[in-house]
């Protein structure tokens, strides 16, 4: 697999390969409109939109931010027939040098509480709940 940034431009879109990834592993919801997530990736921090591509197309994607307090990890997925291949790992693993690299202390996710299958990948590589409450206000209505 090669890890490149998520590409929009007059050769290549990646939107409609990464959209239909969203909602085959199940991280789209009605109150969230997935293009207007890219939107919106796409004018801060575009380089650190990253997407896993075998010879098969777009098969992994992540976004990435870093606030420069804490970094943040969404949209990590993986085409479900490409699934314990080491896709999920290895896009982790240059989300986790790319934070390192802009001196990132400490990166954070959010996960589903009923996903225990997504649970129990991330405390392979080493991540564990942290005691926090996670708290959110909607600004904008898609």
């Amino acid at each position: 697999m090669r890890i490149r940034p998520f590409s929009k431009n007059d050769r290549t879109d990646d939107t409609e390969s990464v959209v239909a990834l969203w909602r085959e592993c199940g991280l789209t919801r009605p109150w969230n409109d997935p293009y207007a997530d890219i939107v919106r990736k796409l004018s801060s921090q575009p380089e650190l939109f990253l997407v896993g591509e075998t010879e098969a197309g777009v098969q992994a994607s992540v976004m990435v931010g870093f606030d420069g307090h804490r970094g943040w990890m969404y949209y990590l997925a993986v085409a479900s027939d490409r699934r314990g291949t080491g896709l999920g790992r290895a896009l982790v693993a240059e989300a986790e040098r790319l934070l390192t690299e802009r001196g990132c202390p400490k990166i954070m996710l959010m996960v589903r509480s009923t996903n225990e299958h997504v649970v129990a990948f991330y405390r392979t590589l080493g991540y564990a709940t942290d005691e926090v409450v996670v708290l959110g206000k909607r600004l904008i209505e898609d």
